[in-house]
């Protein structure tokens, strides 16, 4: 059975997406994203790894951890609040109710939002994700922010589009792959993250 060379993979990543240097923290996220593959998607095409590498890299700015989005409460309210600044965009991402934006703010590694997101997990996961902010705060956790990355991209539960896509015999759409999270933002940076990650994935036989 032939896995994925860590040794080769994580020299390649530290040169040429972590300006030479990897934190013991990176290493580990990298490293339960590249087990997770391994164990329940190894048969599957390398640049769906790539691509989901390199949305992580960029959703959580090179920390390779899952993180909670930047701002604090008041921030969330405006944002994502019924009663804050865009009720559209909390009507959009099912935060009916005063303090849903608060609550259901972007964490892990995609930056899941809006508690129709938040709910879905719950239901695919077989976790409590809604009832507090404890609980929603699973989604930091290592284990559950990996597993919705990356069934969340394959299966395209994040906006209708998924790796299969993008990603499949002769084509590959590296930019076009970033509607599976967010339209066209920063699709030439996370396209070159991607096309790197793709670069630094080779096999040796276990």
């Amino acid at each position: 059975m032939s896995k994925i060379n860590r040794l080769f993979f994580f020299d390649t990543v530290r040169l040429t997406l972590f300006d030479g240097k990897l934190q013991k923290k990176q290493v580990e996220g990298l490293t339960g994203l590249l087990d997770y593959w391994e164990k329940n998607h190894a048969a599957k095409d390398d640049r769906w790894l790539a691509y989901v590498l390199a949305t992580a890299h960029h959703e959580v700015d090179r920390r390779m951890q899952p993180i909670k989005e930047y701002g604090g409460d008041r921030y969330f309210f405006r944002m994502y609040d019924i009663q804050g600044d865009r009720p559209h965009v909390a009507r959009a991402l099912g935060n009916l109710a005063k303090g849903d934006g608060v609550l259901f703010h972007g964490r892990g590694f995609v930056q899941l939002t809006g508690r129709a997101n938040y709910a879905d997990w719950q239901k695919r996961l077989g976790i409590d994700l809604t009832s507090s902010r404890a609980k929603a705060d699973q989604v930091l956790k290592l284990k559950v922010a990996t597993q919705i990355l990356f069934e969340g991209m394959i299966k395209g539960t994040f906006t209708g589009k998924k790796l299969g896509d993008y990603f499949m015999n002769v084509k590959q759409d590296w930019e076009g792959a970033r509607r599976i999270i967010n339209g066209t933002d920063k699709k030439k940076l996370i396209a070159s993250h991607a096309k790197a990650y793709y670069a630094a994935i080779s096999y040796t036989t276990a």
